[in-house]
């Protein structure tokens, strides 16, 4: 009877331990999936994304109807929404992350209790993304390489602009205020990793550059950032960065597909070669190399540097 005894009291310590749910691993974020940016023309807009994309491309409405978005030969999208009024201070609607388990990551969040919306094709149940916003209303979405190409208002057989053409959005930035509080969405729950960080000073960083933890791309953390700053200097620190192997081919490229380049190229801070461009309603569209091509300023990587077939 003793022994019974013991074996009972054994059970009913080992039973609630047995019976606790083994947390789920998060999947893996392998990227920048693409982006939404509010433009006040779609139409003029997507005109002149896809110049900068592929200066060569001979023909703007080859398609009867063409879509609210672009693909990069890279598979990542570009969709243009129209800026609602009042027009938000940031015009980088949201920025979408690659996963290789949709349904994974929802079981992901529901079990680390953080809040998403589903969004559903039309008159269907099948999930096409997650999204969910980081505590400062950052929108960021997951999704998957097949959704991404498969969404309800995507033609599946529409191809890349130019294969031939390695241009892809390396990174993402946006006004940040606490960096700590949005690292409870992209630390703790993403994973994010430090790539670099830097400022215009040595003594303060203005930049802080996050990674994706199975990927190249990130996310940057755009500092000190004033807050009655104006339109032009939001456009410019809400920003998409688009990875090239020479900056000086692009920047010969895209003056003469006929934008005007105001800007010449030049070595930023993080020792890459970069060239800004601006959009009608003043996003900054950064050219940016790969890899560097001397030693940054104020810190060193701490991650792999991103190429054009990652």
């Amino acid at each position: 009877m003793k022994k019974i005894g013991l074996l009972l009291a054994c059970l009913a310590l080992c039973l609630p331990v047995l019976a606790k749910k083994k947390p789920p691993r998060r999947p893996h974020i392998l990227g920048i999936a693409g982006v939404t940016i509010l433009v006040s023309d779609v139409t003029e807009a997507r005109k002149f994304y896809l110049k900068l994309i592929d200066p060569d491309h001979s023909c703007d409405y080859c398609q009867a109807a063409p879509p609210p978005y672009l693909f990069l030969p890279s598979g990542q999208r570009i969709t243009f929404e129209k800026v609602p009024v009042p027009a938000p201070a940031n015009l980088l609607a949201q920025v979408s992350f690659l996963t290789e388990d949709l349904e994974a990551f929802k079981r992901y969040f529901d079990f680390n209790k953080v809040d998403f919306n589903e969004v559903r094709k039309k008159h269907s149940k099948e999930i096409i993304r997650l999204e969910l916003t980081d505590p400062e209303g950052h929108r960021v979405s997951i999704t998957d390489s097949y959704h991404l190409a498969n969404a309800e208002d995507v033609n599946a057989g529409l191809p890349p602009s130019n294969p031939s053409n390695p241009v892809r959005i390396i990174h993402a930035g946006f006004v940040v205020k606490n960096r700590e509080s949005v690292n409870r969405l992209f630390v703790n729950e993403f994973g994010f990793r430090p790539y670099w960080h830097g400022g215009m000073t040595e003594e303060r960083d203005d930049w802080v550059a996050m990674q994706v933890p199975e990927g190249t791309d990130w996310v940057e953390y755009m500092l000190n950032i004033s807050p009655t700053a104006d339109k032009h200097t939001l456009g410019v620190m809400n920003h998409i960065s688009l990875g090239v192997p020479d900056i000086h081919a692009i920047a010969d490229q895209i003056a003469k597909a006929g934008i005007k380049v105001s800007e010449q190229p030049k070595i930023g801070r993080d020792g890459k070669w970069q060239l800004n461009i601006y959009d009608a309603d003043q996003t900054r569209i950064e050219f940016m190399e790969f890899t560097p091509v001397q030693r940054p300023c104020c810190s060193d990587f701490t991650g792999p540097h991103p190429g054009p077939k990652q």
